[in-house]
């Protein structure tokens, strides 16, 4: 299924370097306003709670972000960039191979080792199915002590080639960024929180808008055309499912940040829009024929076309109010990427539920 929303992104959209780079500080982007009836507003990232109403809640990701790149060789001597996109459901690792100026590698091939740092030899063991062909692999890593530590001491934050130079792990962080022991966390940065700051927090609780939280890990978001999101690991603690209850039976509206929210949420919600707590494993792809259930409006960043995110956005807002944001988007030349501008889509209530 491909997303209704169409555009085309000139490559001066892309966002090259973090916004400090630019000048500004996190919480300086700018911020595309899309509410349903309203006319596009543009605004600044700090001037997120006054968009929100009262009695609203906002629900972040608290996933930390992994250096997960490592510098290796293939068995022919060729330099290669190994990812780890994180831990594979039947065991070992997902991994991704990319070129030094940030390609993907395309004649991987089951079998193959990859030659790491500190004397690590990665084996790739089969194509992660549903992964573009070569572009995904199930792979042995063995590492002594584990993988968390020896990244830690070896790997660096993935980049691509849009991007112009690299920046500490501190720059892929979130606010909201807590590691947790044993437990690896996300292989690049749950993006759509990077704008956060104490001072936008601290707007939102001013306004009467709360935060809740919960994890969801997400692997390599290096999605091409035609592919649909891995499963990945989620944990949705119940004081946050109480949160959400208590904000609809309330007549709030519950606002994701991200695209990893919306699917941690909606994974935990039943067919009548209530919530638990859980925790596992998420296969859940959603899209106008899967609409949200829970989720009445998303903070995200800005998607490539043909993204399956856009299906998500769509999933939320319905392909109406998503595709006129990002037509005011392009015309606005907002910035694209990790480090780009954000968008708050507000649609009426149950909009993405009528497929409109």
């Amino acid at each position: 299924m491909r997303a209704a929303t169409r555009f085309v992104l000139p490559e001066a959209l892309s966002a090259a370097e973090p916004p400090e780079e630019r000048g500004l500080a996190r919480d300086g982007v700018r911020l595309l306003v899309a509410r349903e009836g309203a006319p596009v507003r543009h605004a600044r990232f700090t001037d997120l709670p006054g968009a929100l109403a009262p009695g609203d809640l906002v629900v972040v990701n608290t996933s930390d972000t992994e250096p997960a790149a490592v510098e290796g060789r293939r068995g022919d001597g060729r330099p290669v960039v190994l990812h780890v996109s994180g831990p594979d459901r039947g065991g070992g690792l997902v991994v991704e191979l990319r070129t030094h100026d940030g390609h993907r590698v395309r004649d991987a091939r089951a079998g193959e080792e990859v030659h790491l740092p500190a004397g690590v030899v990665a084996r790739l063991v089969a194509a992660v199915p549903g992964a573009a062909p070569g572009r995904l692999w199930r792979a042995t890593v063995p590492v002594e002590g584990g993988v968390r530590a020896w990244l830690a001491a070896t790997g660096r934050p993935i980049t691509y080639a849009h991007q112009r130079g690299r920046w500490p792990l501190a720059a892929h962080r979130t606010v909201f960024a807590t590691p947790v022991p044993g437990e690896f966390g996300s292989a690049e940065s749950p993006s759509a929180g990077r704008p956060f700051t104490a001072a936008v927090l601290d707007g939102l609780r001013a306004r009467g808008v709360g935060v809740a939280t919960l994890v969801l890990h997400t692997g390599v978001s290096s999605l091409e055309a035609g592919e649909t999101p891995l499963p990945e690991r989620f944990r949705v603690p119940a004081a946050t499912a109480a949160a959400v209850t208590a904000t609809r039976e309330a007549g709030g509206r519950v606002v994701a940040v991200g695209t990893t929210v919306t699917r941690a949420l909606e994974t935990a919600a039943a067919a009548d829009g209530s919530v638990r707590a859980a925790a596992g494993w998420t296969d859940l792809v959603l899209s106008p024929e899967r609409p949200a259930r829970v989720v009445d409006g998303l903070v995200t960043g800005w998607h490539e076309p043909e993204a399956s995110h856009l299906l998500l956005l769509e999933a939320v807002a319905g392909p109406g109010l998503v595709g006129r944001a990002y037509a005011a988007a392009v015309e606005g030349a907002y910035l694209w990427h990790e480090f780009g501008d954000s968008c708050l889509l507000l649609p009426a209530r149950g909009t993405a539920r009528r497929g409109a």
